[in-house]
């Protein structure tokens, strides 16, 4: 006789509290449940229920086998849920979080090849600069650039950026050209107010050392895509992901301040919440990004 079907005879009647209702529980017969029952309590060598004509109720042995035997079942029913939703088609609403300037020149362009080939995903794509708690807040998943803080979070590498000190060639004839970092306090800076370490670029010297620059300047504003365009302008230098500066470098409206200097590199990760199970609606979305920025990155955008 099955085991499971013993145990989840025996762990209905305990939670029907007798025979009767939980073989109207299971959809069998009363007298099947009871050899159910007997079966398992044969095959273990103990009693496990109390039977009186009035009530039935589990003896001490059995109220430790069955918070045991229930484990085991919801373990079971959810193996059985994980397989159902592994086949089925992606579903549901995806509510996802992405920085604005990523988010706009990188994934908006590509949301409607994906929603025409999952239908029956529709998708909620908050921009903001500002970092969400993704289980707190209702979020699916994310797209984060940089180093990951949150080490509870899954993570899946899609790529990667490059940071520059950019400006137009008006700017570099009218101001000059740095050519080391402490030049750059002679300059003037473009800085991003939205950023997490405040008025402060971290640069790494030719010697490998760590340094921080003030980015006090004509302009300070929280959106990477109005400092290129300054930066493009001639209004100062800023320091941008190459995803955001790679076409106006290309173009010659921009070029690289200090070129000498090791360029950063940056990851760029879907993450979403840790658990045995990734919902299939986030598993496509994250399937589809990889291969979309698969010949992307770290200077090819």
């Amino acid at each position: 006789m099955d085991r499971l079907t013993e145990m989840e005879a025996f762990a209905t009647v305990v939670d029907q509290g007798g025979f009767t209702d939980a073989a109207k529980k299971l959809g069998i017969s009363k007298s099947a449940v009871s050899k159910h029952v007997s079966s398992l309590e044969q095959r273990l060598g103990a009693r496990l229920l109390n039977r009186t004509t009035r009530r039935v109720s589990p003896t001490e042995i059995g109220l430790i086998f069955y918070d045991r035997a229930r484990k085991v079942l919801n373990d079971a029913g959810e193996a059985e849920a994980l397989v159902t939703a592994m086949q089925s088609a992606p579903s549901g609403l995806l509510r996802i979080s992405v920085a604005t300037d990523f988010g706009v020149n990188h994934i908006s362009p590509i949301l409607g090849e994906f929603l025409q080939t999952y239908p029956e995903i529709s998708i909620n794509m908050v921009l903001n600069n500002r970092f969400v708690e993704l289980i707190s807040e209702g979020f699916d998943m994310a797209i984060r650039i940089g180093e990951l803080e949150d080490s509870s979070l899954r993570a899946r590498k899609l790529t990667e950026t490059t940071k520059r000190m950019i400006a137009s060639p008006s700017y570099f004839q009218r101001y000059g050209r740095p050519m080391k970092i402490d030049d750059l306090n002679e300059h003037k800076l473009l800085h991003y107010s939205s950023q997490a370490s405040g008025s402060v670029w971290k640069i790494t010297a030719p010697s490998g050392e760590k340094r921080q620059v003030r980015t006090s300047g004509w302009l300070s504003v929280n959106d990477g895509q109005s400092l290129l365009n300054a930066a493009i302008s001639g209004l100062g230098i800023a320091y941008l992901p190459s995803y955001l500066y790679h076409d106006a470098m290309a173009k010659g409206l921009v070029e690289e301040a200090i070129p000498d200097l090791p360029r950063e590199t940056l990851g760029i990760y879907a993450v979403y919440p840790p658990g045995r199970f990734t919902q299939p609606k986030v598993r496509a979305f994250i399937d589809f990004l990889v291969e979309k920025f698969a010949d992307k990155g770290p200077d090819r955008w």
